[in-house]
């Protein structure tokens, strides 16, 4: 039995793009990086105290398979290289990332946990590159004004309309929508071995 440790209903699609069967249980944790905590330490750890979280609470696991994963924006800012930008606080704040993006490439990372009772956690992160328009004031306000920045780490949705702002990227498409797909599969099937 797969559960899936996250409210994200972009990381649910996905699950159901590539035919899984899951169930979903949210896991409330404090997601506040640790002092110069590096960014793939940072989604890693994240990711494993969901999954860990979630599976905690079932007192039957030998069948349970916990999947956790946190998605982060990086930036390289004057005040770091590794300038983790999470979800925008209101549409203030969704400016101020939209501007540190614009005319960059920043990265995408992604941990990915995976729990059993059967073998030790599966813990990796994926990183993509993600190379930014240069965007004018007037498009950063009017993409804030469909809402889809809010709630999104980066503040923008590759899926949705900020697509029209990303002339190419490195790596994998689906960890910038929140799960590297095939690395998920590849961890699913070195579970079953």
């Amino acid at each position: 039995m797969l559960i899936l440790a996250s409210s994200s209903p972009r990381r649910r699609d996905l699950l159901e793009q590539i035919g899984l069967t899951f169930t979903v249980e949210t896991a409330d944790i404090d997601e506040t990086p640790q002092l110069a905590e590096d960014p793939i330490a940072y989604v890693r750890r994240l990711a494993e105290h969901k999954a860990a979280a979630v599976f905690a609470r079932h007192t039957d696991r030998s069948r349970l398979i916990v999947l956790g994963a946190d998605t982060t924006v990086v930036a390289r800012t004057s005040e770091s290289d590794n300038q983790i930008l999470g979800k925008p606080e209101d549409e203030a704040d969704a400016t101020r990332i939209l501007r540190l993006l614009s005319g960059r490439t920043h990265r995408v990372i992604t941990g990915v946990a995976l729990i059993t009772a059967t073998a030790p956690p599966l813990i990796t992160a994926e990183i993509t590159e993600v190379e930014f328009s240069p965007l004018t004031d007037r498009e950063i306000a009017a993409y804030i004004a469909t809402g889809e920045p809010l709630g999104k780490a980066g503040a923008y949705g590759i899926q949705g309309r900020a697509a029209k702002f990303i002339p190419r990227i490195n790596g994998c498409y689906f960890n910038v929508m929140g799960l590297p797909l095939a690395r998920l599969t590849a961890m699913l099937a070195e579970l079953q071995r």
